[in-house]
């Protein structure tokens, strides 16, 4: 790998045999976070979450973005921000009939008010410098996502989810992962690397390598995995940075002892900077 140097803040860790421009970054610097460039994500498959929380992201004054574990209202809070949204998220009303509420009642546009992206971007090399959290209970997640992703059976042109990185235990990285077509019965998935441990005391960096042959990741600029015999995205996709409380997902829809405890000791996932660059001649 080879270093490019931003100033002021720690140097990516960029892949070896390509040239590189910087087009698109974040680097956490002052003490608000830039919703020019980020939103969060408060909604998932068109219902509001609610452990998905507006205030859980704050910036420390020393160029890092802050994700905490907290209560809310008897519940356990986490915070997604994102640069643009994908189209299932969108909650809808009943009042949204077919033809412009004067349809057939019953008829309802599964679909809410959509909103314009705050970034998109096709191919390059996307990368996090961060520090995972160190308590369960709570995972995070650096990942691309297509804002039409399961459109269509053709995850060329309806796009795909790319999990760069995933912790979902302390210390723990699982396989980087590909979805596509869908999260129903039409869902397919690929992995590659991961399973490696990763020290809970340091910065470390994650990549992916987004050419129109496929995909490589990088972990702490050493390549980990590549995906170059599947499908492959070429449409724009946009970036998230996620963490959510486990229990929400279960049968109960409640927080696991492990999270109220995280949430007690004031875990944190912190992230140093968050760049996309392009491959250029």
């Amino acid at each position: 790998m080879k270093k490019f140097y931003v100033e002021g803040h720690e140097p990516s860790l960029l892949p070896d045999n390509m040239n590189f421009k910087l087009i698109w970054s974040d680097e956490f610097d002052g003490t608000e976070l830039d919703t020019t460039k980020w939103d969060y994500r408060l909604h998932i498959m068109g219902k509001r979450h609610k452990t998905f929380q507006p205030d859980g992201v704050k910036l420390d004054g020393n160029s890092n973005a802050v994700f905490s574990i907290y209560e809310k209202d008897g519940e356990i809070c986490s915070s997604q921000i994102q640069t643009g949204y994908n189209f299932m998220d969108a909650p809808h009303t009943e009042e949204a009939l077919f033809g412009g509420g004067g349809g057939e009642p019953g008829l309802v546009w599964p679909i809410g008010k959509l909103n314009e992206h705050k970034f998109l971007h096709k191919y390059g090399y996307y990368e996090c410098r961060c520090k995972l959290q160190k308590h369960a209970g709570w995972w995070s997640a650096f990942w691309l996502q297509a804002p039409a992703i399961g459109s269509s059976l053709n995850p060329e042109y309806s796009g795909i989810e790319n999990d760069i990185m995933e912790s979902f235990e302390p210390g723990k990285v699982i396989p980087h992962t590909n979805h596509y077509n869908g999260y129903g019965v039409d869902h397919k998935h690929v992995s590659t690397g991961g399973n490696i441990d990763i020290s809970l005391d340091e910065y470390h960096t994650f990549g992916m390598l987004w050419t129109p042959d496929g995909y490589t990741f990088y972990v702490d600029g050493k390549q980990d995995g590549e995906t170059i015999t599947t499908p492959v995205s070429h449409v724009p996709q946009f970036i998230l940075l996620s963490t959510e409380v486990n229990g929400y997902r279960s049968s109960t829809h409640t927080a696991t002892d492990e999270a109220r405890e995280a949430a007690k000791l004031g875990d944190t996932f912190i992230v140093d900077y968050v760049r996309v660059f392009d491959c250029i001649e």
